[in-house]
């Protein structure tokens, strides 16, 4: 699999040109930009996109597929339902007229490689997670075995492309617009990201790779979630509100990730920034 990828200086925004190999088809995973290096990386290895996958509708992951359709034309630009409703509620400039529909259940194919979209909600609703690996690839002798994996993959070399829901060391939060909720955003690390092979690659919508075994192993979150480490239990203000502090980790952007518990016992992921501990 061949992955490429461009990152925001200002957003630290992911965009990723995804194929099986050299001369063949192509496409993208969210268009926050620069694209420029990818488009030339395309006409480099002589590949043909043909798709825009997009996670979610927030700014920064779409804000350059005008500029990837005036290069491509026919490109097929595809969001969940419940993100494409919000694209011009947010003003991201997008082109929601030019934006089709792709569900989890879905199966894409690009040459040998299968993409399957993950429902991963949480930091939004209808945030997709991209799984995709190569069918030519099957792991081990003999015929691939039944997997019980999310999205049915059986492949070797798969990768996970997961938006703003998990990144190397941290989470997505769950106050951004079109959010739902801390437990959603759980449920999707926990039953769907983390059931995936601990061998398969995460790319994030932000900053460096990771991948499955290594946020088990190594993302504060995921290990208090497991009890291996234990809850906080500090009190504190949190959006202007009283809060416990459960955990204060690290973010993608060099800054921190705060779980907080709420009086009425409900939980939140905010921005650490806004979280103000007793001196």
């Amino acid at each position: 699999m061949l992955v490429e990828y461009a990152t925001h200086p200002q957003f630290l925004s992911n965009t990723y040109l995804v194929a099986d190999g050299g001369g063949g088809p192509a496409f993208f995973i969210d268009a926050g930009g620069p694209v420029e290096p990818l488009i030339e990386a395309a006409e480099r290895l002589d590949l043909t996109p043909t798709h825009v996958l997009l996670t979610h509708h927030h700014f920064d992951h779409v804000s350059e597929v005008p500029t990837l359709r005036g290069r491509w034309p026919e490109l097929k630009v595809l969001i969940s339902a419940r993100e494409r409703d919000l694209l011009g509620a947010d003003g991201n400039g997008a082109g929601e007229a030019a934006m089709g529909g792709v569900e989890a259940g879905e199966m894409l194919r690009f040459g040998t490689l299968e993409c399957h979209p993950l429902h991963t909600p949480g930091h939004t609703a209808g945030m997709l997670s991209f799984l995709v690996g190569d069918r030519s690839q099957p792991r081990g002798d003999g015929p691939p075995p039944r997997s019980t994996a999310p999205g049915g993959f059986t492949g070797g070399g798969a990768a996970v492309f997961t938006g703003d829901t998990l990144f190397k060391n941290s989470v997505g939060g769950v106050r951004a617009p079109g959010h739902t909720t801390y437990a959603d955003l759980r449920d999707s690390i926990m039953g769907t990201l983390m059931e995936l092979p601990p061998d398969t690659v995460i790319y994030p919508g932000h900053a460096e790779p990771t991948s499955v075994g290594q946020e088990w192993d190594s993302n504060a979150f995921i290990r208090v979630w497991r009890g291996l480490d234990s809850e906080g239990s500090q009190q504190c203000t949190a959006l202007g509100e009283p809060a416990t502090l459960v955990l204060l980790g690290q973010d993608y952007d060099g800054g921190t990730k705060a779980w907080v518990r709420w009086e009425d016992g409900s939980d939140d992921i905010v921005p650490g920034s806004r979280v103000e501990r007793p001196s």
